[in-house]
């Protein structure tokens, strides 16, 4: 499971940014399932930034978040936080040697159809 989040960073923040980032960053790699994550500035936009991570699935990431030290070092960044969803199934993964692996969806067949507010029938 893959987890990009974007800010939108004023150019005279972007130190603080950077060092709330490296915490929030350490906090989330703390977390069971953490395979890996990155900061990121985009090198044709310096305002817009990213924080991306990789988990063993969608679990351990929902987990990770609930956590009370995620909760206070990555939640302060969420003011800069572009609005748009974050968290993506990995559906096709390249290895170092070029090879692809393709994954199965675990989106259940209703998801497009089907509200948390529903009724169930």
């Amino acid at each position: 499971m893959l987890a990009v989040t974007r800010y939108r960073v004023p150019a005279d923040e972007a130190p603080q940014f950077l060092d709330r980032a490296r915490t929030a960053l350490e906090a989330l790699a703390a977390r069971p399932g953490h395979v890996w994550g990155t900061v990121a500035r985009s090198t044709d936009d310096p305002g817009l930034w990213t924080l991306s991570t990789r988990w063993r699935d969608v679990g351990a990431y929902r987990r990770a978040l609930g956590s009370y030290e995620v909760k206070l070092h990555a939640h302060p960044l969420m003011y800069l936080a572009v609005d748009e969803p974050s968290a993506f199934e990995e559906l096709l993964v390249s290895a170092p040697d070029g090879s692809l692996t393709e994954q199965v969806s675990d989106r259940s067949p209703d998801a497009d159809s089907f509200d948390l507010g529903d009724a169930l029938p």
